[in-house]
Order: C-alpha cells, then sequence, then structure tokens
C-alpha cells in the first residue's frame, strides 16, 4: 500500500515536470533587472518627472506612461511566441466604442511561450512594478490577445474599472509606421478631468511594452488602422491593485428644449411629398410604427426642395463647431445663424406646428393638443410619470409641471417638447453610449433625416444602432438613406450610438484622399 502511494507520488512529481518542461522562460531586458534603473524609475515616477534609462523612458505627460523597449531579451522567443499568438482562435469584437479581433483570456492557456511570458508578467516584473509604483499589486491574471487589421479601432476611453491600477500592452508588430494608423493616442484633459484632445501618439513597436496607471485623466485610444496589408498583433490586460482616487463625474448640463415654432399647414405643403398628407395613408403609417415603434418614410421631402437643401449644406457660409469630449461624441453642428436661407425653412419645418400635428399623426404620439388621447396613451403616461419621479429632475431635464398630477386624479397635459441639431459627418466622427445617457434616459421619439448620402455603404459606419441598456443586445439598426425620415421610439431602457465612420468613406471612385460628408438633421422629440 505505501510502495503504491509512493509510485503515485512519483507520478505526480512527473506531471509536473512535464508540465514545467513545456513552459519556455521569458528573459527580461536588463532596464528591469537593473536595480539602479528601479531606483532611479520609482523616484521619477513619485515625483511626477520624466526619466530615461537606455530602453526604458517614463514620460508624465500628458499622465504617467512608461515606454519598454527589447523588453524580451530573446528575438528567438518573441519570434515564436508571435506564431503561437498567431495560432489562437480570435473572435470579432464591435460595438460604439471599438472594432477588432480579440482572443479568448490566456491566463490558462499552455503554449510554451505564451506560458512563459505569463509567468514573467505577473511574476517577477509585477514584483519590480509594485516597487516602482509602491504599491502592492495583486497576483491576478488579465491578459489577452488583440488583432487590429483595416479600419478597426478604440476609441477615446480611460480603462477605468474596479481594481485595475496600470495598464499594460506589449507590441508583436511588423515595422510600423504612424502612417499605418494603429497609434496609442493619449488624451489632454480639461478641469471637469474631460478628455480634450490628442498630446502624444505612440506609434507601435515590435517587443515594446507601454505601461500607464488607470486614473481619472488617463484618456487613450486606438486610432484607426490604415494599412490593408498588415496586422496589429498585441497582447494586453492589467496589473490589479489599488484604485487611484476619483473625483466626482462631471455632469453635462442637458440639451435645451423648446415648445414648437408657430407655423401652420402651409409650411408642409410647400415641403412635405404630398403622398404623406393624405388622412388615411397617415393611419396606415401610424398602424405600421405602433406595431414596430420605428418607420422609415422614404422620399419624405419634396424633390426639388430636398435638392436645394443638399446643394445648399455644401456651401461654405455654414460655421461648423466639432462637438465633444471624444469618450462621449465626435461630430460637427452647424451654427443656426449661419444657414442659408432654404437650410433654415427646413429646421423650421421639422420645429413647427404643424410639424408636431404631423408626427402625432404619424406615430399616435401625443405631441399636440388636437392629438386624441386614449387608454394606452393615459396608460403609457402614468408608467413615465412613475419612472420619472425621482430626485434627479434636473439631470433628466424634467420639470415638477410636467409629471404632477391634479386632486382630481387627472394627469395634467404636458407641453410638447424638442431639441434638435444639423450635423456633419466625415471620417472618424461617431457618438458613444455613457452612463450620463443612460442616467437620463426617458420615452422620446428620435428623427433623422439624412442628405448627401446617395453613395453611402453600411460599411463606412455612420449609421444609429439602438442597444438595450447594459446588454449587447442590439435591438434596431437604421442606415443613412437620402431623403428618408426615420422615426424611433425608444424608452428608458433603450440607448443609441452612431457608428464610428472609417476610412472607407475616403472617395475611392476617384483615388481621392477627400472623405464624403454626410449631413442629417437629428431631433428629438417629447410628449
Amino acid at each position: 500500500m505505501a510502495s503504491k502511494r509512493r509510485q503515485d507520488e512519483n507520478n505526480k512529481t512527473e506531471k509536473k515536470k512535464k508540465k514545467k518542461n513545456c513552459e519556455e522562460t521569458a528573459e527580461l531586458c536588463l532596464a528591469v533587472e537593473d536595480e539602479q534603473v528601479k531606483r532611479a524609475v520609482k523616484a521619477a515616477w513619485s515625483q511626477r518627472t520624466p526619466c530615461r534609462q537606455g530602453d526604458l523612458e517614463l514620460d508624465c505627460h500628458p499622465f504617467p506612461h512608461c515606454v519598454i523597449r527589447n523588453f524580451l531579451a530573446s528575438e528567438t522567443f518573441v519570434e515564436n511566441l508571435q506564431r503561437e499568438l498567431l495560432g489562437l482562435t480570435f473572435h470579432e469584437k464591435s460595438n460604439d466604442l471599438y472594432k477588432f479581433k480579440q482572443s479568448d483570456d490566456l491566463r490558462k492557456r499552455m503554449e510554451p511561450h505564451i506560458a512563459g511570458l505569463r509567468a514573467a508578467l505577473f511574476g517577477r516584473f509585477r514584483s519590480w512594478l509594485g516597487e516602482v509604483l509602491g504599491v502592492e499589486l495583486e497576483p491576478t491574471v488579465d491578459i489577452s490577445c488583440a488583432r487590429y487589421e483595416y479600419t478597426d479601432v478604440l476609441l477615446c476611453h480611460d480603462d477605468e474599472l474596479e481594481g485595475r491600477r496600470v495598464a499594460f500592452i506589449l507590441y508583436l508588430v511588423p515595422p510600423w509606421q504612424s502612417s499605418d494608423g494603429g497609434t496609442l493616442d493619449l488624451y489632454s484633459t480639461d478641469s471637469n478631468f474631460q478628455p480634450e484632445s490628442i498630446v502624444k501618439s505612440l506609434v507601435p513597436s515590435l517587443n515594446t511594452l507601454v505601461l500607464f496607471e488607470v486614473s481619472p485623466v488617463s484618456f487613450h485610444q486606438v486610432s484607426e488602422v490604415f494599412t490593408e496589408d498588415k496586422c496589429r498583433l498585441s497582447l494586453s490586460g492589467w496589473f490589479h491593485g489599488p484604485s487611484l482616487e476619483r473625483p466626482p463625474r462631471h455632469i453635462e448640463a442637458p440639451v435645451p428644449r423648446s415648445p414648437h415654432l408657430p407655423r401652420d399647414e402651409t409650411l408642409l405643403l410647400e415641403w412635405v411629398n404630398p403622398v404623406y398628407l393624405d388622412i388615411s395613408y397617415q393611419e396606415q403609417i401610424q398602424e405600421e410604427f405602433e406595431d414596430s415603434s420605428e418607420i422609415q418614410l422614404k422620399d419624405f421631402l419634396k424633390e426639388e426642395k430636398f435638392r436645394e437643401v443638399s446643394e445648399a449644406l455644401r456651401l461654405t457660409q455654414i460655421q461648423w463647431t466639432k462637438r465633444g469630449p471624444p469618450n462621449k461624441r465626435c461630430y460637427e453642428v452647424a451654427s443656426l445663424d449661419t444657414l442659408p436661407q432654404c437650410v433654415s425653412a427646413c429646421w423650421e419645418l421639422l420645429h413647427s406646428e404643424a410639424f408636431f400635428l404631423l408626427l402625432s399623426n404619424f406615430t399616435g404620439l401625443r405631441l399636440h393638443y388636437l392629438c386624441p388621447a386614449d387608454d394606452d396613451d393615459e396608460d403609457k403616461g402614468e408608467e413615465k410619470v412613475e419612472k420619472q419621479d425621482v430626485p434627479d429632475e434636473q439631470a433628466s431635464g424634467s420639470s415638477d409641471n410636467s409629471t404632477s398630477a391634479n386632486t382630481s386624479g387627472e394627469k395634467e397635459l404636458s407641453t410638447p417638447m424638442c431639441c434638435g441639431e444639423l450635423r456633419r459627418w466625415t471620417h472618424g466622427c461617431y457618438t458613444l453610449l455613457h452612463d450620463a445617457e443612460a442616467a437620463r434616459a426617458e420615452y422620446a421619439l428620435d428623427l433623422v433625416l439624412p442628405f448627401c448620402s446617395a453613395d453611402w455603404h453600411s460599411e463606412f459606419g455612420g449609421f444609429t444602432c439602438y442597444v438595450a441598456n447594459e446588454e449587447d443586445e442590439e435591438l434596431l439598426t437604421v442606415y443613412p438613406e437620402d431623403n428618408c425620415l426615420a422615426l424611433v421610439y425608444r424608452d428608458k431602457e433603450t440607448l443609441k450610438f452612431v457608428k464610428h465612420i472609417n476610412h472607407k468613406s475616403s472617395s475611392e471612385s476617384d483615388n481621392s484622399s477627400t472623405y464624403r460628408p454626410l449631413y442629417d438633421f437629428s431631433f428629438v422629440y417629447y410628449e
């Protein structure tokens, strides 16, 4: 019995040896092994001063980050590591923030060089980094592999998540230039800790490790990859430890709303395709809308009016201003007092009393006092009141008057309101989901009327996605289509974003490097 137990123990020891033998040791560069370098980097990091020691460079602008070139001492190890990583299964990842391919978590992969690097990173290097920062880093392993190829991107974010202390990226790329895209862009921040502009771009380089502390100001992005014949391969993850203190999150002021403009049906007769003014056809539209909560009305404006506005939108007299911050949105809005007359008239149409009534007829929503109330509307109104009756009235843009009830139990009718923009979309534009938007979400009718999108393709991006809050489920995608009025009614659990417009939107037909601008009127209507 004793000899059998000894034999089992010997077998287990042999298995452990075999397991260890299949792990290749990852030797790190001298900059990490040298005690004198470690002391110098520790002092510089604590004092927030730049430091350069051989292949290691620490910079504190716009936030502390460290670049270590030739991180792995063996070129052969690097080549074998690349080969093992490229042999992994990658999954397409795409949402409002990013588009790239990612491997499964690498914490349990047993390929010799992947396992060896993991042991070195979360063993010796973690200890070195903890001493440099003066914090106790946890042994938590958090690492995966990413492949960025043509038009892939990771937009502006700060990496903050409970437990993340230091982010790292190890590049395993072919020879790379800034013109290939895929740079790691670092943002400056304003007095509200919101990102402003890119002040530094790090070009990927083979066997280079970049790391930075995750903080309220660590805003960065991976710029869009422009090269069509190279793969930006990298390993990335986080070292976990005590999070840095975060100030209260900045809350943006709500977008101002206004009631309709006093304009009568003459405006509709002048602008709108007559088919949509037919009462029986409006009833059909309402029936379809009530079934699906969305509809797209093609050829909505009269052809000559649509053409006139399309041509006027390209005029240089319109002043465009970029809307940010980049962790929430990036597109241009027109200054209303610079609009050509016909564009201004189209704006008035969408803001007019007559149009509010037309929308009521299309949707059954109470956007005008002439719209009849029914039991379903009352039930929905009561639900809306109940959900909005919270202390955050100011953040949600609601008011006591719009949600109170009178003593007889009848709901007081609120004044229908709207807000709107004339937007210009070009390469690099997008909007992102964010916590403040989710907190303010409410019942609303979205309207989008695109211009100059005749040659637009879905692969360019620029389409609007509706998603369920805190879920990956995509509920609806609305693609830009010339003179097609899109109406979508959303509840408090539905959010939306506009997908990043990528390099494919360039004018490929004439081999030009210019980008096709896409314009749209974007309005939101509230009962």
